[in-house]
């Protein structure tokens, strides 16, 4: 007799597109999907998510093998979403990797202490928080800070729109990169964002549980709390105790779920929640994925020609580092910085050279992120590499040499609708924890270790040459 299949859809609304998978609820097998791009830059009304989200849920649905009985969202973090009294967008959404707040981050940090601000937020601020995107429209725009009444994450936007603009809500996970939530209490602050945004006091949505549902769509399919993309991939991966994740994509994160709230005043490691009641001290890199297309272009090839080109050459490039800050960093913060290539010689300007220089920069950043989220306390015995850039041949030997731990990388999947699909049949079941999914991997153990000490070292010295840390 076949079973009966449960199916609910999981979506990940991101930086450059949205996905919409089609999931068995029970084995979390994909039996459908669906896929819209986003115009590229740092700010864009929400609207253009709206389409998108809608084009690729169609597909989805016209290719699911039957009716979808919940879906969740796992959208990009931090950005700002500002309605007026009736719902309309005040302005277009500024996006995570904009850094025109970078100003009012240090002034908001120099007025209250980094210590203070991690101790009630777990996070220090910097261009990427939503708290400083508000300090930003205050001083620059009051008039359009005047008309907000309430402010949204992307993610809340969307679950508000599906469920036909009735009540907004939100999660731990999402609020928690706000800058004006506490991690430790799963309160919003509420003073705290009067002070950044002028003493202006929008509203802010109802924070649910991790399996709570966020109502209906009009056409009756259940909405779960969803989550930001990166709660989003934990939940997705399955990850536990001892499991350190580390993400290519747009942005580079080191991610981790801990049974504590971390309070980091480095400002280095983000104190946030996970989607399981958790939490989920986080490192951020504004340059991952694209720090390889940019390299590409560069040397007039293609990733695959890259990969075969960095392969070529040998641990430390022959001398050359690349501190790969393409569009400024987060991590360390230096929002105004730009890419800077040390070490040029006659002997080592080769092709191979640059391209696995481009390869060491990228995740030199995210192997200083795995110390740091060690430094905070947390166990790390595996790595899990994802994200695009995962799929580098020479990416996965190199994160095997400078990590120092052993390295699996799951097989391609797109984890972050993965783990709202998941959240979706949690919130569809009632049950206490969410459903068991199976996760295959490829494991390495760490190789080279002296040689990747030796790349790390060398990284240090160029970072510490040029910005003085």
């Amino acid at each position: 007799m076949m079973r009966a299949v449960t199916l609910v859809m999981g979506i990940d609304s991101s930086t450059q597109s949205t996905k919409a998978l089609v999931v068995d609820a029970d084995t979390g097998q994909v039996v459908a999907e669906g896929r819209a791009g986003h115009p590229d830059g740092t700010e864009v009304h929400p609207d253009v998510w709206w389409s998108a989200c809608q084009e690729a849920i169609g597909q989805a649905r016209a290719a699911a093998p039957g009716p979808v009985e919940a879906i969740a969202v796992a959208g990009q973090q931090h950005g700002m979403v500002t309605l007026d009294q009736a719902g309309a967008v005040v302005r277009p959404a500024l996006l995570w990797n904009d850094t025109r707040s970078a100003p009012q981050a240090r002034t908001l940090v120099a007025r209250d202490g980094a210590d203070a601000w991690a101790t009630r937020t777990g996070l220090v601020p910097v261009a990427s928080f939503t708290v400083t995107k508000l300090a930003w429209l205050a001083e620059h725009e009051p008039a359009n800070a005047d008309r907000v009444a309430s402010v949204l994450l992307p993610h809340d936007w969307l679950t508000w729109r599906l469920g036909g603009q009735q009540a907004k809500h939100t999660d731990r996970g999402d609020a928690s990169g706000t800058g004006y939530f506490s991690p430790a209490t799963g309160q919003w602050l509420p003073d705290l964002l009067a002070e950044s945004f002028g003493g202006r006091r929008p509203d802010l949505p109802e924070v649910l549980g991790p399996n709570q549902s966020a109502g209906r769509t009009p056409d009756g399919v259940l909405l779960g709390a969803g989550t930001g993309d990166n709660m989003g991939a934990a939940l997705g991966l399955g990850i536990g105790p001892g499991d350190v994740v580390v993400s290519l994509g747009t942005s580079g994160t080191v991610f981790a779920v801990a049974e504590q709230p971390t309070a980091d005043p480095t400002g280095i490691v983000a104190g946030f929640c996970d989607a399981t009641g958790r939490f989920l001290p986080l490192v951020c890199t504004l340059n991952a994925a694209r720090v390889l297309t940019t390299t590409a272009t560069m040397l007039g090839t293609d990733l695959a020609g890259l990969d075969e080109l960095a392969r070529r050459a040998e641990p430390g490039s022959g001398g050359l580092v690349l501190l790969p800050y393409l569009d400024g960093e987060r991590t360390p913060d230096l929002p105004d910085a730009s890419g800077t290539l040390t070490g040029l010689r006659r002997g080592n300007a080769t092709p191979e050279n640059l391209a696995r220089a481009a390869v060491e920069g990228m995740l030199c950043g995210l192997a200083d992120g795995i110390t740091a989220v060690r430094d905070a306390g947390v166990t790390v015995r595996r790595v899990l590499l994802i994200g695009g850039a995962a799929r580098s041949a020479a990416v996965r030997e190199v994160a095997g040499t400078l990590f120092g731990v052993p390295v699996e990388v799951p097989e391609p999947a797109e984890y972050v609708a993965l783990g709202a699909a998941r959240q979706a049949a949690w919130a569809l079941s009632g049950a206490a924890e969410p459903p068991v999914w199976a996760l295959r991997a490829e494991r390495s153990e760490p190789a080279h270790t002296e040689a990747g000490q030796a790349v790390r070292a060398a990284y240090a010295r160029a970072r510490n040459q040029v910005h003085g840390i």
